[in-house]
């Protein structure tokens, strides 16, 4: 298949003084809005109809188009060339390169010249929206595996500065829900099970509690990797154990404080052992996983 072809920013601009090419930024609405190429189009490249926009752009396939985003060490240029050689454009260049570098260069650009402020959360304790956060488990044994939801009572996490810094959470031992096994009536058997003496006791037990006590920035952490390394104490069934992971948090695009994480936890470090080969022998089909899945999220109201 057909590649597009580099092109470097001495190139674009004589292409540009002879009005050869249709240049289209590939990046963010409200980035090409404070700063672009002059003439360029708009067509974020991240957002599903770019393919579909591209037509009313450049309706014929022999048109030449040339796409740019940020700069080089950004893909998503490559991105959007890729995409319209599978379209079937013949004459695709790109300017890897990005705006960065035509700035650079002291080309000219046009816009507003400014973009909107990061939202900043105010530091301090912030209750979570029940609605929006949640705890995900998966349990398994050798062939087969359930998985479904906890419910949540309250918690709060904590931000400084845009920095989290801690959190607790309270957790409803009486509301487990088994998504695989719903409107199937083995649900609720499994749900007794799991709420009997044999697995949380929640008799004795219907709250759990995670706490997290330490927060450690991970250095030089990309976008959407855990940026962080936290531990803290998890109390379950009556007992307290320690717990540490790397969770992803930050602040979203309208102002929350937000954290999520996967990781797993061994359900016999809080007493927990129906059907554990660390303590039984010959389970046969008994026999349960001693790892469960934990995934949750939560954000602040």
């Amino acid at each position: 298949m057909k590649k597009a072809e580099l092109i470097e920013a001495p190139g674009l601009s004589d292409m540009l003084r002879t009005d050869q090419v249709i240049l289209i930024d590939v990046r963010l609405k409200e980035d090409f809005e404070a700063e672009h190429l002059i003439g360029a189009f708009s067509n974020c490249v991240f957002e599903v109809d770019f393919v579909d926009r591209i037509f009313s752009i450049a309706p014929s396939l022999d048109d030449a188009i040339c796409v740019y985003g940020h700069s080089n060490d950004s893909h998503e240029s490559k991105v959007a060339a890729d995409k319209l050689v599978v379209q079937g454009y013949r004459r695709v260049f790109e300017f890897r390169d990005g705006i960065e570098t035509w700035r650079a260069a002291e080309l000219p650009v046009e816009g507003t010249g400014t973009i909107a402020d990061a939202p900043r959360l105010p530091d301090g304790s912030h209750q979570i929206d029940l609605e929006q956060s949640k705890l995900e488990w998966v349990g398994r044994n050798l062939l087969n595996k359930h998985w479904g939801e906890v419910g949540l009572r309250g918690g709060s996490i904590t931000f400084r500065g845009d920095r989290f810094v801690s959190g607790l959470v309270s957790i409803d031992m009486t509301d487990i829900r088994c998504a695989d096994l719903a409107n199937d009536s083995l649900h609720d058997v499994l749900i007794a099970h799991l709420q009997s003496d044999d697995f949380f006791d929640v008799a004795h037990w219907p709250k759990a509690v995670f706490e997290i006590t330490e927060a450690t920035p991970i250095p030089s952490a990309k976008l959407g990797a855990p940026n962080y390394r936290v531990a803290g104490n998890l109390t379950l069934r009556g007992v307290t154990s320690p717990l540490s992971f790397e969770m992803v948090a930050g602040i979203t695009s309208n102002g929350k404080g937000a954290a999520q994480a996967s990781f797993s936890i061994d359900r016999t470090l809080w007493n927990v052992i129906y059907g554990s080969g660390k303590f039984f022998r010959r389970l046969s089909g008994h026999l349960v996983n001693d790892m469960i899945d934990l995934q949750f999220r939560v954000v602040t109201s």
